[in-house]
């Protein structure tokens, strides 16, 4: 059929195109890794006994595995938390079989290529205007402790915000956010002012650093947690701290919606949110000043945690971008807790560093809106241009240095 026929119905009217198509989505399985065999000829001489091999095609090799490869096995086990052994059992079922010990050898090679940019990340970080910082438990089977009075290892999170820059890094081992956090800013820039940190309120967090270097800030969500779940038992009470909390992130929501620049969110939290806080102090205060909640209960406890932080906790009403909570870095840990959930442990300190580089790269792509896929490819095959200059090879720069090298000397550049 075409525009101008009659239509088959016998309705006597004619066809006409329509300006809007009928999409239709059809989807193929394909094996995440695939291998190909060239059977190469070889000429062997009579003399000399020389042998001769064809040579591949253009594109193939040296190497086993091609750089897509090596992306697919670091994506699938440090972005989707899939252990090296249930990847070899899929390839298996499939048709491709790799031992879960080949996968860590080549994925542990390709690691070395992404040292400089993780460096490069943490030197960044280290001159963000705002940090969130967290730590979960973690295992290494074969851990040489350094310090003989600590017993468990962790994994630090930290994100920084570097103006419209999103940076994860990841850090497993005896060492706690604060101390992690130290060794990142011993890389800043004494011309920056001090670093906006936002973490709960574990002592631990900020025992390492200077007061001149964080402006400490405490997660609001961590003190609102507390009466949410004792609101059963104390209903009206809790009802009067949520609502209070729920109107300081109402004002939050409207600087996202409008778009304010941090002065002008102070000054909106100042005028909005400060009066709310005041009078929810004087509240909690008063609880204990009359005798009316008891400190040992679980409500006395929950007062009791809101007011021994309370200058961490209300940060944002002085402090121009002072986040309200560490929900950044509690989702980032997400990722850690998938590997964690799905493979139990880490076997040493070196399979620890090459799980923090990936989970570090693959995290900071998606929070820049990056395809984690294609950069981790594309800095595979760029191997030696990213050791001579790792700057170019960010996330949020490598497009732009792919495309600059795609363009001859002297060239015009395309609009």
């Amino acid at each position: 059929m075409k525009p101008g026929d009659a239509c088959p119905c016998g309705c006597g009217y004619r066809l006409y195109a329509t300006s809007r198509p009928s999409p239709f989505r059809y989807f193929v399985g394909r094996v995440p890794i695939q291998v190909t065999f060239y059977y190469r000829q070889q000429l062997k001489s009579a003399g000399c006994d020389n042998t001769y091999t064809a040579p591949l095609p253009e594109g193939v090799g040296p190497g086993h595995y091609d750089a897509t490869a090596i992306s697919m096995f670091a994506l699938m086990r440090y972005g989707l938390g899939l252990p090296m052994y249930r990847q070899a059992a899929m390839l298996s079922y499939l048709g491709v079989p790799i031992a879960a010990s080949t996968q860590f050898e080549i994925v542990a090679k390709g690691a070395q290529v992404f040292k400089p940019i993780g460096e490069e990340l943490k030197r960044q970080a280290a001159q963000g205007e705002t940090a969130y910082i967290d730590d979960t438990q973690m295992t290494i089977l074969k851990q040489m402790r350094t310090n003989s009075k600590r017993t468990g290892t962790f994994t630090t999170g930290i994100i920084s915000n570097r103006e419209a820059l999103k940076i994860a890094l990841f850090f497993t081992g005896e060492n706690h956010a604060g101390e992690n956090m130290k060794k990142i800013l011993e890389q800043r820039s004494p011309d920056l002012p001090a670093l906006i940190q936002m973490s709960d309120a574990l002592s631990r967090n900020f025992s390492e650093l200077d007061a001149d270097e964080v402006v400490e800030c405490c997660c609001l969500c961590h003190g609102r947690r507390n009466f949410v779940e004792i609101v059963r038992s104390f209903p009206d009470d809790c009802r009067l701290v949520l609502e209070s909390i729920g109107r300081v992130y109402a004002v939050d929501k409207q600087v996202r919606e409008e778009g304010l620049s941090p002065s002008q969110r102070l000054a909106l939290h100042q005028e909005m949110s400060k009066p709310v806080m005041d009078r929810l102090k004087a509240w909690m205060d008063e609880q204990f000043e009359h005798k009316r909640v008891e400190r040992n209960s679980a409500l006395g406890k929950a007062i009791s945690y809101m007011q021994n932080h309370w200058d961490k906790l209300t940060a944002f009403l002085r402090v121009a971008g002072a986040p309200l909570d560490n929900n950044v870095a509690e989702r980032a840990l997400k990722k850690v807790v998938l590997h964690r959930k799905n493979s139990l442990f880490y076997r040493n300190a070196a399979g620890a560093a090459v799980g923090d580089l990936f989970m570090s790269i693959i995290q900071t792509c998606q929070l820049n809106k990056v395809d984690p896929f294609d950069y981790l490819t594309q800095v595979l095959r760029h191997a030696s241009a990213v050791a001579t200059n790792p700057g170019l090879w960010l996330p949020w720069t490598y497009k732009e240095t792919l495309m600059a090298e795609a363009v001859p000397p002297g060239a015009a550049t395309p609009a």
